[in-house]
């Protein structure tokens, strides 16, 4: 059945000293079964109102309480997932049980460990032989989604400068600090992610968090996903320093480092454009990145005839990082101009 839509336009009516009221159409009350002194919800969101008879309206308070129960057959990867997606859809007491005597201790290992590493603001509460209970203390105001991305893009940085350092030198101890950053960057993009989908549904939530419409959800969920990978691609950079054999040439470095260089300048104007609501700056960002196609064909050619053959696959996936990494700038760059478009609109 196809809903119908009936637009009416009303005159704002002033009545005493401060009050403002709109006349309800007729028709509207009468098929909701409403009368003189029903109880009305209005919701704000962004530039509309909602009107919602009281006892048709919906709560707006995010879920509470979930109860996950396990068994010990149960993959500890599974139970990490289902624990991930209860935070990301905004939870804030998250209790892990088991029917049987007790949480094996692989899996009680694995769900302390996801909470230290990948959930920001959440804490173990409580603790018994069959149950785990989880809280997320973290409220909005204190760490909005743009201090939390700012944050991960900042980490981000460090990995991959570090993991070009660490190339240079053939630091093996450095590659693995690389490594292990990775978990920081996916403990902000989780955070984040869990606050957009709370936001998204909820205006109040939306301001709090520092977003000013549903729209700049998707654009920052999208552009957490490139941020991440790029961490990823950091992360890479470092596995295929610990595979390599010898240090690379001073040639084939230089190249590597040039393709490095580019790839960082791009990200941190794409970055610094999505702050700023810079269009301009955005545009520049994605005509810059292509340019790294033609580094890198030089560095193949250059790793093609002075690498030794054990590493040169290695090394080949460390240019394609790198490479990645350009891409994943201009790809963020490409949302922001999606949400700032409206600047060069003639109006």
């Amino acid at each position: 059945m196809k809903e119908q839509t009936n637009e009416e336009t009303r005159k704002i009516q002033f009545t005493g000293k401060s009050t403002y009221i709109v006349s309800l159409p007729k028709k509207w009350v009468t098929s909701l079964g409403l009368k003189a002194g029903s109880p009305i919800v209005i919701t704000q969101q962004n530039n509309s109102l909602i009107l919602t008879p009281k006892e048709m309206a919906k709560p707006a308070t995010q879920p509470a309480e979930a109860t996950l129960t396990i068994s010990s057959k149960d993959d500890p990867d599974t139970i990490t997932r289902a624990i991930i997606s209860l935070y990301l859809v905004g939870y804030n007491f998250i209790i892990v049980r088991t029917r049987e005597e007790r949480i094996g201790t692989m899996q009680r290992n694995v769900i302390k460990e996801l909470t230290r590493k990948k959930l920001v603001g959440t804490e173990i509460i409580s603790e018994t032989s069959n149950e785990i209970k989880l809280q997320t203390l973290a409220s909005y105001p204190e760490l909005s989604v743009e201090n939390a991305l700012r944050r991960m893009c900042i980490i981000a940085t460090s990995m991959h400068n570090d993991a070009i350092q660490a190339l240079k030198n053939m630091d093996k101890k450095l590659a693995q600090e690389v490594i292990q950053l990775d978990d920081e960057v996916d403990r902000f993009s989780l955070y984040i992610i869990r606050q957009l989908k709370v936001a998204v549904q909820n205006g109040k939530i939306l301001k709090d968090i520092g977003l000013s419409s549903p729209r700049d959800c998707l654009g920052y969920r999208v552009i957490v996903k490139f941020v991440e990978r790029i961490a990823d691609h950091a992360t890479r950079i470092a596995e295929n320093i610990l595979a390599l054999e010898e240090k690379p040439s001073e040639a084939i470095f230089q190249i590597l480092n040039e393709m490095s260089t580019l790839a960082q300048n791009v990200f941190e104007d794409a970055i610094k454009a999505l702050f700023k609501k810079d269009y301009a700056l955005a545009d520049r960002v994605i005509s810059k990145a292509k340019t790294i196609a033609t580094i890198e064909n030089k560095a193949i050619n250059e790793i093609q005839y002075k690498t030794k053959p054990a590493d040169i696959s290695n090394i080949r996936m460390i240019t394609e990082s790198i490479r990645r990494t350009a891409e994943y700038a201009s790809d963020i760059a490409e949302i922001v101009l999606n949400l700032n478009i409206n600047q060069i609109i003639a109006r």
